[in-house]
């Protein structure tokens, strides 16, 4: 791949898990990788992660686990910027 490209895709994916948690750790960027493309599947070719999902429990487990996360990081984030709008 382009080394320009993967730059710019990372600064996506950097921004968006700032907006999204407030988190830039590398483990978040991860996180926030594998929640967009879970997310993108399971609305696409829903047939293909509910498959996925009973073959794979544990994987379900981690997948919930992160869209949990995530979404306590977001509404924390949220939360925080709430005071400062009003």
């Amino acid at each position: 791949m382009n080394t320009d490209f993967e730059n710019e895709f990372n600064s996506l994916v950097f921004k968006t898990a700032e907006l999204i948690t407030g988190d830039t750790s590398p483990e978040m960027l991860e996180k926030i990788k594998i929640w967009a493309f879970f997310n993108h599947v399971h609305k696409s070719l829903p047939a293909l992660t509910s498959h996925w999902n009973q073959t794979h429990p544990e994987g379900k487990a981690e997948v919930r686990r992160i869209f949990e996360e995530i979404r306590e990081l977001n509404q924390a984030l949220q939360a925080a910027k709430k005071p400062e709008q009003t």
